[in-house]
This record gives structure tokens, sequence and C-alpha cells, in this order.
């Protein structure tokens, strides 16, 4: 069984974290990545707010799929970093990693977390979620060891930080959904779905 009606999902990202909270909820889907340039897409919207941003990642990543899977629904799904007034990409190397988060060290930081629904072409649905991120001020030998330990994997996340594994320990708090951190505005698309009829309501 595909859906409530035998609908068809697609999660149009590579992420292991999304995949496991869909999989996690009990939600069957297939996985095509959407090849899109978000380069091009963050310089067209500079002005945007982070939350926008993130929004209209998740609605490219969704559109590039769905055109190519008429029928089916495809999630598309991003997440931007605001920190400092900025915005933060993910780092190109784990030296640039090691320096930003020295730099979020006591201070606070917003994850937002965009996610939109399209089928055959056309954006039906897209919203997005915020978790303020307050990191505790933590040693250079904390540091050292955290960015030796997580290596190359720091560098696919934003924040570069996974909530779900030793990234917890950097934290003193965070105000907000948890899967909103790990990548998806989860009760949203789940609420989404069952709408669509996609999962049983």
């Amino acid at each position: 069984m595909v859906g409530a009606d035998n609908e068809q999902l697609v999660l149009a990202s590579g992420s292991a974290a999304r995949a496991a909270m869909l999989s996690g909820a009990g939600v069957p889907f297939t996985v095509e990545v959407a090849g899109v340039d978000e380069d091009a897409i963050k310089v067209a919207m500079a002005d945007a707010t982070p939350q926008a941003l993130a929004v209209e990642l998740a609605c490219a990543k969704a559109l590039a799929v769905s055109r190519q899977r008429p029928g089916a629904w495809v999630l598309g799904a991003d997440q931007t970093l605001s920190f400092d007034g900025g915005l933060v990409s993910k780092a190109g190397s784990i030296i640039e990693a090691r320096a930003r988060l020295a730099r979020m060290r006591g201070r606070t930081h917003e994850l937002h977390s965009g996610a939109a629904l399209a089928r055959d072409g056309q954006v039906l649905w897209s919203g997005v979620d915020t978790a303020r991120m307050v990191m505790r001020p933590t040693s250079d030998a904390f540091l050292d060891d955290y960015v030796g330990r997580e290596g190359e994997a720091i560098r696919s996340c934003v924040g570069s930080y996974r909530l779900e594994g030793l990234g917890a320990q950097l934290f003193e708090s965070v105000q907000g959904d948890y899967f909103t951190v790990l990548g998806l505005p989860l009760w949203s698309v789940l609420a989404e779905l069952r709408r669509a009829g996609v999962i049983a309501s």
C-alpha cells in the first residue's frame, strides 16, 4: 500500500535525516534527488528573509522532480540558518566549520525548515517552521574533539552539527520542534499529506 488512496509520494531530497523522519512516521515514499542550482536561487533572493528562502528552495526542488513525475506527489524541503544578522551556508571545509562553530558558541541562531508539496508541475502547498538554537560556551578542546570525531559529516549540515548525534552536546537549549531542527516541519507535512489523501486520516 503506497498511501491512503494508493497515491505515490516522492521525496525530492537526498537528506538521510528527512528520509528517516518520514520512514519513522510510517510514510511510504521513494527518493529522487532534485538537481537545482541553489546558489542561483540564493543570489536571486538576496533580499528575502531566511524563512522565505527556505520555502523557495523547497518549492524549487519539489517542482524540479514533479515535472518529471506526472501524477506523483513530490515533497521538497530545505533549511536555512540565520546568525548574527546574516545567512549561513554549509561549510566548505572542516576548518571553516570549526571556525564557524567557535563564533556561534555561547550565542543563539535560528534554523528555518521549509517544505513544499507539488503535483504535476504545480506547488499546491508550502510551509516553514523555525527553531531557536542556544549554543553553550564550549571549550576549544571540546570543539577540537567534536570536529575530529564528526569529520566530513559536519559539512553536510548547514549548522555543522547533527542534533540527533554528538551535536546535541553543543547546545544549552532548543526552543522549537525537534523535527524542524532535523530539517523538516514534520507535523505540517503530515497534516498536508493526510489532506491530500497520500496517507490515511
